[in-house]
């Protein structure tokens, strides 16, 4: 069975950072909004078309745009489209040190 589409899909967090996917059918729009903290949107199927109010792109499968914190804007689907979204800088969490594991 197919995923049901504008679905929001929590895949994990890790200290200030969150993973959640997204999944918009065609002509699926989620509204103009902000956010307070940075977001990467990376997609991984078809290609998602957003705006900032001044600008209008499109990225497609493989590719990822970045969204600053506070800026207004939207995105939507004119196929089937999937990405994921990573929010980095979760309020109230204390940020993990990143390291390599050394055997």
């Amino acid at each position: 069975m197919a995923p049901k589409p504008l679905g929001w899909e929590a895949i994990g967090d890790a200290g200030s950072i969150r993973v959640v996917g997204l999944r918009l059918a065609p002509g699926q729009r989620v509204q103009e909004h902000r956010n307070a903290i940075p977001v990467a949107v990376i997609v991984t199927q078809g290609a998602l078309h957003f705006s900032d109010g001044t600008h209008d792109g499109v990225v497609e499968a493989g590719g990822l745009f970045l969204i600053n914190p506070g800026e207004k804007h939207t995105y939507w689907a004119e196929s089937e489209t999937a990405a994921y979204m990573v929010f980095s800088g979760l309020p109230g969490v204390k940020a993990r040190p990143w390291s390599l594991r050394q055997k």
